[in-house]
């Protein structure tokens, strides 16, 4: 059966419910997504290389945990539920940390992002992700704009890079 998205308006109301696929490839149908940053105890983020065999961005380094919030899901349980699913993390609390939309030729999103600390053992979802590793700050801000990460995560990069700088 095919996963049923909310399609929500700027005030993030649900106005529908629509087939994931009526959704993605038409940008005009805003849906809400939380994503997690996964840090290590050093501070360094878990990214993950999403498989080649995804529809959006296969192949390339992505955000720790990213996906879609089920109708009817909190935003918190849909968290965690995806880390759950794509790492096998079930000890890494989630917290809220900021919002933002993320738009491109394909999808609009309402993505709401969360972090945690990761303690435990990670055991990836194979079938979704091909690769996992912590990264450093300068790492990342390195490979920007070069091609290996998604222009999802290249978002949320800076996102989160402009959320860190005003909490100093």
């Amino acid at each position: 059966m095919e996963e049923l998205l909310e399609v929500i308006n700027e005030h993030g109301d649900v106005i529908n419910i629509l087939p994931r696929s009526v959704i993605h490839g038409n940008p005009s149908f805003m849906h809400r997504v939380a994503h997690v940053l996964v840090f290590d105890q050093t501070g360094d983020l878990l990214l993950q290389k999403r498989s080649l065999n995804k529809d959006v961005a296969p192949g390339k380094w992505d955000t720790s945990v990213g996906g879609h919030v089920n109708p009817g899901e909190t935003l918190l349980d849909a968290a965690r539920r995806e880390t759950a699913e794509e790492l096998g993390l079930s000890q890494c609390e989630p917290e809220f940390i900021y919002s933002y939309v993320h738009s491109n030729p394909y999808e609009t999103e309402l993505v709401f992002t969360h972090s945690c600390v990761c303690f435990g053992e990670i055991s990836f979802n194979r079938e979704e992700i091909d690769e996992v590793r912590y990264w450093s700050t300068r790492d990342i801000l390195q490979s920007l704009g070069t091609g290996v990460f998604s222009d999802n995560f290249e978002h949320e990069i800076k996102m989160y890079l402009k959320y860190k700088g005003s909490v100093k």
